[in-house]
């Protein structure tokens, strides 16, 4: 928070100084051609392009400070010393060449292991799943992976060179280094929203290296999900009369989408639909704290600016890949236990299609446990069920 706080102010005041060198600058070339005197403007540009560079300098200085104080807090106990078996990390790994970065979490890092997938594509939960789900920590050690494209991680790759086999890849890479670096034969999987696809895309392909899959959020069929959201909005603008939204939604055509405005497009309705279920009584703890989550000590200044621009770029790019999956008919058959933690009152991801999938999936045991005062996510909104649940389901089973 500090850290945001003296950029902006740093910021600020480079732009203020920048507009009076250019106020100095127009002053300067009036009086050139009055044939007036220069002395004190030159001494006033002077002062200027030396305050200018040692605000910019500063603000090197701050990148810099935030990138080696970033950290994910300690574990302790409740007179603040660290557990003595706990692990608290940030880690920077190399997955097929490329440069990603993990957060992992436990009491005891001896705990199985839960690797937990983001939604978007190109989101990072890393701090919002510490905040919201904090107690998973006490039994298991709890990774969360900022995927290609998206939060710490934006870098690892030119957004315009991934492709969904790249998330595929990247995770099995992830898991096989979880595994040998914490001795462990196989991890469990959480997938939310997207990474609830990418969770069934890795279980398929490599079932030998997880226990069993929670997805929850689940996406089936992402063009279908498109279009039926697009409905949605529109009849519930309608209900609510608002004319603005529906010309809006109309202008930009039926979904799918393609090109530069896919994310702006799909942002149209996406968030209309997500601000009716933040509205809805019945769901619980219904806003993501994205301002929190961004001011977290996890990022440092240069992710806190990437944990947007993900959202934009990196969706734009990969989601129009995902238009031509149908989980009922590409995933159907699975090999480890898929358990399915979805929201009651989620219109964000369409019932009809998740239950249509789980009737269709064939896997060694599966399960829809449901969340009644859940929307799209409910890890946040009903985080202590969720946490009970999945222990329950994982744990004591």
């Amino acid at each position: 928070m500090i850290q945001i706080i003296i950029f902006s102010i740093l910021l600020i005041s480079i732009m203020g100084t920048f507009i009076t060198e250019l106020i100095i600058g127009m002053l300067w070339i009036l009086k050139i051609r009055k044939k007036a005197p220069l002395n004190n403007i030159i001494l006033k540009l002077k002062r200027n392009t030396v305050i200018l560079g040692s605000l910019f300098i500063l603000i090197l200085i701050l990148i810099i400070f935030s990138y080696f104080s970033a950290n994910t807090p300690r574990i302790v106990d409740k007179n603040g010393n660290p557990l003595p078996k706990s692990i608290a990390e940030l880690r920077k790994v190399q997955l097929n060449g490329r440069q990603e970065w993990i957060s992992i979490r436990g009491e005891n890092k001896n705990n199985p292991i839960l690797l937990f997938l983001a939604g978007g594509p190109g989101g990072t939960q890393m701090a919002a799943v510490r905040h919201n789900l904090q107690k998973l920590e006490k039994n298991f050690v709890v990774v969360n992976w900022d995927q290609p494209g998206s939060g710490k991680s934006y870098y690892a790759a030119n957004v315009k060179n991934l492709n969904v086999n790249t998330y595929v890849q990247d995770g099995y890479a992830l898991t096989k280094y979880l595994c040998k670096t914490f001795k462990k034969d196989k991890i469990y999987l959480v997938g939310e929203s997207w990474g609830s696809a990418l969770g069934i895309f890795l279980s398929e392909k490599h079932p030998e290296n997880y226990y069993s899959f929670i997805g929850t959020g689940q996406m089936v069929d992402f063009s279908n999900t498109e279009e039926l959201d697009y409905e949605k909005a529109i009849k519930i603008a309608q209900i609510k009369n608002n004319t603005n939204k529906i010309a809006k939604l109309r202008s930009n055509g039926h979904p799918p989408y393609y090109g530069a405005d896919v994310t702006w497009k799909s942002a149209e309705y996406l968030n209309y639909l997500s601000s009716y279920m933040q509205k809805d009584p019945g769901i619980y703890n219904s806003h993501f704290n994205t301002w929190r989550d961004i001011s977290s000590s996890e990022y440092d200044l240069v992710d806190k600016i990437n944990f947007l621009w993900g959202l934009i770029n990196t969706f734009n790019h990969i989601y129009p890949q995902l238009y031509n999956i149908d989980l009922r008919k590409d995933y159907a058959k699975l090999k480890i236990p898929v358990y399915f933690f979805i929201g009651r009152r989620d219109i964000n991801a369409p019932l009809s299609l998740i239950e249509d999938y789980y009737n269709v999936l064939h896997a060694p045991h599966k399960e829809i446990i449901w969340f009644e005062h859940s929307g799209h996510s409910p890890w946040l909104n009903e985080s202590d069920k969720f946490v009970n649940q999945l222990n329950k389901t994982l744990i004591d089973k």
